[in-house]
């Protein structure tokens, strides 16, 4: 038997292979960061080919790091940035154009004239989501209507389209030369083209946006076989075997496998996602209805997601563009020098706001100066900013399931910040758990993967490694929590409009 499984975690930083054991423990990790490119205010894109070149050098530094070749390694799972929109020509593997990242504002003209008729939820009862910048549907439609050519060769059926899981799986398939063109049911449904019952795309919206069906990719489950990579690579011949969007690798990777399962993972941005079993159960309370999973041919599993845009991105913004700290772990240091805020409140709706507000014309705001804030209070305020957005969809989660939550589980790099986290259980009211293993979206593609090919069995085999390594609980009183949630609500309202008159 094979004795490992590797993950590809291609994320909106950088891309990583994981390899995994029978146990779910990390066994290496080759990792390489991508250029994060900015052409002007509200635009985010990536260079796919450079994303491409950095994921056959991440397998091959974690294939070394772990002393292993192909030949023990059972399967490939791939998890990915969601919505980050890839369009390239089918004949010569060359991108169109630069991946327009989730983040990207600048699809707001078309969502107001798709908009006008019907209003932002117009297709909400058949895909779960409004129509926002935040999804791949705009994204391609700004490509179709403003790189040269592109809608005629579109139209050839020369072009086509994936999220970032559909590039790499395409490529690592072999690319023009035989790769396939896929996605699964999780990445498919954040494009705002596919049907949330049917698990197939809609052609009537796909009218609507003007984009080609010959584009879209064939929507496969999560857990299946897909093909094996290709010749050239270091894995060729092994089976790709998992595909799951990033937040939703992060679930399975947590074992949130049951209705009223819920994780949080903390990251560029921040996603709080509920299982809702079979049911399909459209939000109240501005959430969104997705796919969960799909094992095989198994009936699909739904949940709500509570989105919000920017968390561990602020961090970096405070790095990279203010120079407040030289390393993100440093801000939790510096944020440990004050003994909170100082009344300052960081409000990072840098591309909108998204869950529960769904505000494209919000933008960030730092509210509540004074001369007596310091640097400090600015780094506890942006760490507070990421417990009081969860705050937002936990309750917006509690309010649609009407089972409040009991405890929270958590994920992703900022977790390993002691500071947040106990914050987060103060704000919460509820306790905070994290897994000894972190790295839960990989782990997730892994478990989908390595499920396909019999290297686990079952969902029981999965939930016999998941392991508490520490929980946070409540420290503060209800008065204080309820105190600073209404001065982090006020300091919301601040954001809105902001974008009202360029509109």
């Amino acid at each position: 038997m094979s004795k490992y499984v590797v993950a590809i975690d291609q994320g909106t930083t950088s891309t990583r292979a994981i390899v995994f054991d029978h146990s779910g423990r990390i066994v290496s990790v080759g990792q390489m960061e991508h250029e994060q490119i900015f052409p002007q205010a509200g635009w985010v894109e990536h260079d796919p080919l450079e994303i491409w070149t950095n994921t056959r050098e991440v397998i091959g530094l974690a294939l070394s790091r772990a002393n292993i070749t192909r030949h023990e390694v059972a399967a490939i799972g791939i998890t990915n940035q969601r919505e980050t929109t890839v369009v390239w020509d089918r004949h010569t593997g060359e991108p169109v154009y630069n991946a327009i990242v989730w983040q990207d504002t600048r699809t707001g003209p078309i969502v107001d004239r798709l908009a006008a008729e019907g209003g932002v939820d117009r297709f909400r009862e058949t895909v779960g989501l409004p129509i926002n910048t935040y999804f791949s549907g705009t994204k391609i439609t700004w490509i179709l209507e403003n790189v040269p050519g592109a809608r005629a060769r579109a139209e050839a059926g020369d072009l086509i389209f994936g999220n970032t899981d559909s590039w790499v799986t395409w490529n690592l398939t072999g690319g023009v030369n035989g790769g396939i063109h896929i996605t699964d049911v999780t990445n498919a449904s954040r494009t705002l083209f596919m049907d949330l019952r049917t698990l197939d795309w809609d052609q009537s919206i796909l009218d609507v946006f003007g984009v080609p069906r010959s584009m879209l990719p064939a929507i496969h489950s999560s857990s299946e076989v897909y093909g094996k990579a290709a010749s050239e690579s270091l894995l060729r011949e092994t089976p790709i075997a998992g595909i799951l969007g990033d937040q939703q690798a992060a679930t399975f990777g947590q074992v949130a496998f049951g209705p009223g399962e819920a994780k949080n993972t903390y990251g560029t941005g921040c996603f709080l996602i509920f299982n809702t079993g079979t049911d399909i159960v459209m939000s109240r309370n501005g959430l969104l209805t997705t796919l969960a999973y799909r094992l095989g041919d198994a009936p699909p599993v739904y949940a709500l997601e509570g989105s919000i845009a920017v968390t561990g991105s602020l961090v970096q913004w405070l790095r990279d563009s203010l120079g407040l700290v030289a390393s993100a772990p440093e801000i939790e240091a510096l944020a440990s020098t004050v003994e909170d805020n100082g009344g300052a409140y960081i409000v990072p709706a840098f591309s909108g706001l998204f869950a529960p507000y769904w505000r494209q014309d919000a933008r960030g705001v730092i509210a509540g100066l004074t001369r007596f804030v310091n640097k400090g209070h600015l780094a506890r305020a942006a760490l507070e900013a990421t417990a009081y957005q969860t705050r937002e969809v936990f309750d917006a989660v509690n309010a649609d399931s009407g089972v409040p939550l009991a405890e929270l589980k958590v994920d992703g790099g900022m977790v390993a910040n002691d500071l947040l986290m106990q914050f987060q259980a103060d704000i919460l009211g509820v306790p905070v758990v994290r897994p000894v293993v972190a790295e839960t979206t990989a782990l997730g593609a892994a478990y989908a993967a390595g499920l396909a090919v019999g290297y686990w069995s079952n969902l029981d085999d999965l939930r016999a490694n998941w392991a508490e390594d520490k929980r946070w609980s409540p420290a503060m009183t209800v008065a204080e929590t309820s105190r600073l949630y209404a001065e982090w609500k006020k300091a919301v309202t601040k954001s809105f409009n902001w974008m009202e008159d360029e509109a």
